[in-house]
């Protein structure tokens, strides 16, 4: 198409882009070609400032297509979509280019060489625009039931939310019985709720709601169909069963560290971890005792299993439940001795009241440098701790105490099946990842497939349950409309020129594509189904007499964009 209308926006990133590339520059070259009718640069292109700005622009000058230069099209193709939608404009004549994570980031060192390269990008992207067509997504009928993975408070409450807003749910739980850790839990921060009476009144709104089938001792086996449509096989209770949901929602919680032995004197008679302690505080009935000893005198070692080569992340909850458990020995034993010795307290929010409540009653708290943590020392019958305490000058501390506490964070399951049934995404750190931790927080890039709570990163109960509630919102929105709309993006055969071959069902990772019409002298052609296509592209290259494009990436568009690049170049 010729004579194109386009608009192009490069972004700043708040200095993450511009600090290293001229965007001035960049504009002044998009401004070169003959297709851009307009071309600015913004602070942030994803402010709804820049958008209103470019909803203007699109009335204003009759664009028919957009460049944005940014960040990752993982965080904001969905955002600028919509934005299109809102302005009129069809979403898939709209391109992002990627010239943070692939360009600015990349070439911090080379400013002039990082700006050279995101020149070449935009062009690139302006090509790619030129040669973009309307198209309409795929409209397909979603079933109206969710899987919900994980039967603790996450998931439970995830399951009543979805039966409230009227769809079925099946509620898979690995253990015996619903619960999972605060079922197991007494008193908890910073309200005082009992775990198990907690998850007694979930289990007993679970029960009056009969649109929720609950599986104990249940494991996902399969998962087939397309987006909307899943067809999901699971073994539980010594059975298998097989549904059809439109939405999976994943709530399978944390492992809590276990430390190894011999660290901070994990093995040790009065070593516990901080879940080991908090048993003994939920057993506890008048004095304070382990292993028929009284308990005057204790030390909770904070970050064990946090922050370190393993596990670098902070586990969040930690520091205030180890806070919480020291005001519950206050209770039961107010002339106990205790010390705290920590790297950084982060009882954030409103648990900085518990952490000051904590210190009023009488706890100790000492400060220890990342690289310097403290020692353990075991004897017959006796526990010493050492320190260098920062907070009076390095100086070394010797602390006689009857109880160490470790307080232990969180660490990721292990469940490498249900990653392979349904191709979680796996972060670094071994939980898994979302989509976009503020724009798009319970999603996953798998389509239909959403997490939510502890599996997610470190979170508190109560952040787990609004993270459970999210997901609700997004399943909801998506299976109470009756239909979804599906990417059109998607592999398209050109008949005439198809040959029959199969070598494109063989390479189609999803089972999206057939052959049909052979036999009786018809000519076997392949097709696409629109729904199980995912747009990946794979069969492309497969077919040996070019009988497939994708739609939105055709060839056409993408020789447009080797010459914009090749053009680059040569200059």
């Amino acid at each position: 198409m010729s004579g194109r209308r386009i608009g192009v926006y490069v972004c700043h990133c708040g200095g993450n882009i511009s600090d290293y590339v001229d965007v001035d520059a960049v504009v002044a070259a998009a401004r070169e070609d003959p297709d851009v009718v307009v071309a600015r640069d913004a602070m942030f292109t994803c402010s709804d400032l820049t958008q209103s700005e470019i909803i203007s622009d699109i009335g204003e000058h009759g664009l028919d297509g957009l460049v944005v230069a940014s960040c990752s099209p993982k965080l904001h193709t969905f955002t600028f979509r919509e934005m299109a939608k809102r302005a009129g404009l069809n979403p898939y004549e709209y391109t992002q280019v990627n010239i943070r994570e692939q360009c600015s980031w990349t070439h911090t060192d080379d400013h002039e060489g990082a700006t050279r390269k995101a020149i070449s990008l935009v062009r690139a992207g302006i090509a790619n625009t030129k040669g973009s067509a309307p198209l309409q997504p795929t409209q397909v009928t979603t079933t109206q039931r969710a899987l919900v993975v994980g039967g603790g408070v996450t998931g439970m409450r995830a399951a009543i939310g979805l039966a409230d807003t009227g769809l079925e749910v099946v509620l898979v739980e690995s253990q015996d019985e619903l619960g999972g850790w605060v079922g197991t839990f007494g008193p908890m921060f910073p309200h005082g709720t009992v775990g198990k009476d907690l998850v007694a009144r979930l289990r007993e709104d679970i029960g009056r709601r009969p649109s929720i089938t609950v599986l104990t001792r249940g494991r996902v086996t399969s998962r087939a169909g397309t987006y909307g449509n899943y067809q999901v096989g699971v073994d539980a209770d010594g059975a298998h069963h097989d549904f059809e949901v439109g939405q999976v929602v994943v709530a399978t919680g944390f492992s809590a560290y276990e430390p190894g032995p011999g660290e901070h004197g994990y093995g040790a008679p009065g070593v516990l971890t901080l879940v080991q302690f908090q048993e003994l505080l939920d057993r506890t009935e008048g004095r304070l005792a382990y292993q028929g000893r009284s308990v005057e005198s204790l030390a909770y070692i904070y970050c064990v299993g946090s922050r370190g080569p393993e596990h670098a992340y902070c586990s969040r909850y930690c520091c205030s439940a180890a806070v919480h458990a020291s005001l519950r020995v206050a209770d039961v034993a107010p002339t106990a001795r205790q010390y705290h010795l920590y790297r950084d307290m982060r009882t954030y929010g409103r648990n900085e009241e518990m952490f000051t409540e904590s210190r009023r009653r009488g706890s100790l708290y000492m400060k220890f440098a990342d690289d310097d943590p403290p020692v353990v020392e075991t004897g017959t019958d006796s526990l010493t701790v050492r320190l260098h305490d920062l907070l009076s000058a390095g100086e070394e501390l010797a602390l006689p105490v009857d109880l160490v506490v470790l307080v232990t964070g969180m660490v990721p399951r292990q469940q490498d099946d249900l990653v392979g049934v349904l191709k979680l995404p796996v972060g670094q750190d071994g939980f898994f990842n979302e989509i976009h931790p503020k724009l798009r927080p319970v999603e996953t890039v798998v389509d239909g497939v959403n997490i939510c709570g502890a599996c997610q990163g470190p979170k508190t109960s109560a952040e787990s349950i609004a993270s459970g509630l999210a997901a609700v919102t997004q399943v909801a929105a998506v299976l109470k409309r009756g239909t979804a709309d599906l990417d059109p993006q998607v592999a398209t055969v050109l008949a005439e020129q198809c040959t029959g071959c199969g070598d494109c069902t063989s390479a189609c990772p999803f089972g999206a594509i057939s052959l049909f019409g052979s036999g009786n002298g018809a000519k076997a052609v392949a097709r696409v189904d629109a729904a199980g296509c995912k747009g990946c592209g794979a069969c492309v290259p497969a077919c040996p007499v070019d009988a497939i494009d994708l739609a939105g990436y055709t060839d056409h568009q993408v020789r447009g964009m080797i010459d914009a690049l090749a053009m680059e170049v040569a200059r």
